[in-house]
């Protein structure tokens, strides 16, 4: 039997996402988001021998673990890669099932070298493929003031984005800001304590912000689900994990979008079959008290499932 959980990672969701799949023995699924590959054990424990599993990430390391745990099985197919490069990997209408697991992963934000976290301090990176791309200390160092602003307002929702944004020219025209905690540090002192959310740090909107802006996440995200809708058979499965209404809004858009079909159509008799619903919304969960008391980075995860519905 395969284990479906790494040693103290517990993947989110992970009942709503089987029961969303309806995996097939033989079907073929994609996981654009192995992580430490606790939904991707899950669905091929449930897959028979003539199953496949196409297992993607953008992370080196994700990759490595995949490789090692999974790399002997003929079932598997490991790719190092973005999600939006899915429709590379799999034969067009050909998956029975795609999971997207959004943003950092709990791995990425435990490692301090990575740069993900505020809480630990280390270089800050943020890439969540280090190998390629400007990291978050390229940006901060670089970016024009305006810049700055425009990315912490529009990925972190960060209403004090310019104080935040010219606290970090200021600090950096003294020295590079180089490492987490030091950005951690003059976040915090841009912030007013008398605005700060009891229990969140106060630099937890930014980091997000600059994650999400080196990585390019939602651009990605759009690109992905489209390749996803491409890949899907008829009866195919879209199950998508977002931790924060910046990602979960385009999701529900593109699935809301592709449910109702051609507008100049809706609602007339014998519309033709190009302006007809491609998905069927199946569901939204989200994680149990008891989930969140196990595992509290489920607390704000929304599952959302939709089903192809015709060619």
């Amino acid at each position: 039997m395969v284990n479906v959980v790494t040693p103290g990672h517990e993947p989110v969701l992970l009942e709503q996402v089987l029961k969303g799949l309806v995996v097939r023995p033989e079907g073929i699924y994609v996981d654009g988001t192995y992580g430490r590959g606790g939904h991707a054990r899950a669905v091929l424990a449930q897959l028979s021998t003539k199953g496949t599993l196409v297992v993607i990430d953008r992370d080196p390391q994700a990759i490595e673990d995949a490789q090692q745990s999974l790399g002997a099985d003929p079932r598997v197919h490991i790719h190092h890669a973005t999600f939006d490069r899915l429709a590379d990997f799999v034969g067009v209408a050909t998956a029975d099932g795609v999971l997207l697991d959004l943003g950092v992963s709990s791995p990425q934000l435990d490692d301090a070298t990575r740069g993900f976290s505020f809480m630990r301090d280390g270089p800050l990176d943020m890439r969540m493929d280090p190998s390629t791309g400007m990291s978050a200390a390229d940006f901060v160092n670089s970016a024009t003031e305006s810049d700055m602003a425009a990315v912490i307002a529009s990925y972190g929702e960060e209403r004090f984005a310019k104080r935040i944004a010219a606290a970090i020219t200021a600090a950096r025209s003294v020295q590079p800001i180089n490492t987490t905690l030091q950005l951690a540090n003059v976040v915090s002192a841009a912030i007013p304590a008398r605005t700060r959310e009891p229990g969140k740090h106060p630099a937890t909107r930014t980091f997000q912000a600059l994650r999400m802006h080196v990585n390019r996440e939602l651009d990605l995200l759009d690109s992905a689900l489209e390749s996803a809708l491409t890949r899907l058979r008829v009866g195919g499965r879209l199950a998508v994990i977002s931790f924060h209404s910046l990602e979960d809004r385009p999701v529900k858009r593109f699935m809301r979008t592709h449910s109702q079909g051609d507008p100049v159509w809706r609602g007339m008799p014998n519309a033709p079959l190009a302006s007809q619903p491609v998905l069927r919304l199946v569901g939204k969960s989200q994680a149990t008290e008891d989930e969140v008391a196990r595992n509290p980075r489920s607390r704000s995860a929304v599952l959302r499932i939709a089903e192809r519905v015709r060619a």
